[in-house]
């Protein structure tokens, strides 16, 4: 009924691909980059407390601390290298796993735990940090990004010529998401109105437990084709590829050339939520497998073998990831539930008549308790 899976060769004839898995060191046609000893050993710093992060995370869950939590294991690469090449007045609007974007953002790692306790919907300011709050419901804010992206446009920063003016908005989603409503819709209108969008999907083959056969007998990247703007696929687990990938892209967005389509092909090592098995539907060798394209790997083998970073440097980082993880399990657990009547105070910039009698019976409810003595 469906079409085969891309064969090995078919997908690395097309990826771009900056820094092996052996952690060498090579060059392509198109994409390439520059970078310096302090931009290697910062985006090995950054993966390395983004896994961390999310260790933590899940044994939080694990212990009764979150409700749920994303798994981002093994997409470390794709996460950090396209948030470092972002401008500070780029855009991103990401699904509810982009934990590494968030990171290099500027974003605590414990205001992302908030949404998972369930005590908020979201604990930092999208507006600080150019990072709009998690989305939950699949692919949709793909077509909030593209909506970003036409405003930008309106408001004149897009295509000026002044590169600290103008900006471009990065839209995350996965591969099953690509199969979403929302996702094509959002192409539709970037490509008609040459928005300044990067479309940013993850490729982590697993759409929960749907194999990516079933989403798509094309890599992926070449719907963009079909939408009348370019796509490109590049090594997820590949910080430089995808940093130099997404650095292009967004650059390209800004100078009002349109959006553009990004693959980062990858692979999801975790479950995709912990409430999930991925056990019960793919084969242990897979994960095996693709455990010898380890992103932080092949980064730590290069930055050995080349003398760029020494015992100290890596000593000291595991000391940080420690220090991370304490401090993760000391403030999740005094995160301060939230107001019951909280919930009506965000619903409008103004409230409405209705929604204030609304607020006040239940404010009227909630006493009664207190004064039988019972708890409110």
């Amino acid at each position: 009924m469906f079409g085969p899976a891309p064969t090995a060769t078919a997908v690395e004839h097309d990826l771009v691909q900056l820094l092996t898995p052996e952690g060498e060191r090579v060059h392509h046609p198109e994409y390439d980059v520059d970078v310096t000893p302090e931009q290697l050993r910062t985006f090995y710093r950054d993966m390395f407390l983004v896994r961390r992060l999310d260790m933590e995370a899940t044994a939080l869950q694990r212990h009764g601390e979150l409700g749920l939590w994303a798994q981002l294991l093994g997409q470390e690469a794709a996460q950090v290298g396209a948030g470092h090449a972002l401008a500070p007045q780029d855009f991103v609007f990401p699904t509810y796993r982009e934990h590494g974007v968030a990171w290099v953002r500027g974003v605590d790692p414990v205001a992302l735990l908030g949404l998972f306790r369930g005590v908020d919907n979201g604990g930092w300011d999208p507006l600080e940090k150019n990072f709009n709050l998690y989305t939950i419901v699949i692919g949709a804010q793909v077509l909030h990004a593209c909506g970003y992206a036409m405003g930008m446009q309106r408001d004149g920063v897009v295509g000026s010529g002044d590169p600290e003016r103008d900006g471009a908005v990065l839209a995350h989603f996965g591969d099953g998401a690509s199969s979403q409503g929302d996702v094509n819709e959002a192409f539709i209108f970037a490509a008609w109105a040459n928005a300044p969008v990067v479309f940013f999907c993850q490729n982590n083959q697993w759409a929960i437990s749907e194999p990516i056969e079933k989403v798509s007998r094309i890599p992926l990247y070449q719907r963009a084709n079909g939408f009348g703007f370019p796509g490109v696929r590049v090594d997820g687990n590949d910080v430089l590829a995808t940093y130099a990938v997404t650095q292009a892209a967004l650059r390209r967005a800004r100078e009002g050339q349109g959006p553009m389509l990004i693959e980062a092909y990858t692979y999801r090592m975790g479950a995709h939520t912990t409430t999930d098995d991925p056990t019960r539907y793919r084969l242990g060798e897979d994960v095996e497998h693709w455990k010898l394209k380890d992103p932080l790997a092949r980064v730590e083998a290069h930055l050995r073998r080349n003398g760029l970073a020494d015992e100290e440097f890596f000593t000291d980082l595991a000391a940080e990831a420690d220090a991370l993880g304490e401090r993760m399990r000391t403030e999740c657990h005094a995160l301060p539930d939230p107001d019951p009547l909280g919930v009506f105070d965000h619903v409008f910039v103004e409230q409405t008549p209705e929604l204030a009698a609304q607020r006040a019976a239940v404010a009227a409810h909630r006493a009664s308790f207190a004064q039988e003595g019972g708890a409110a």
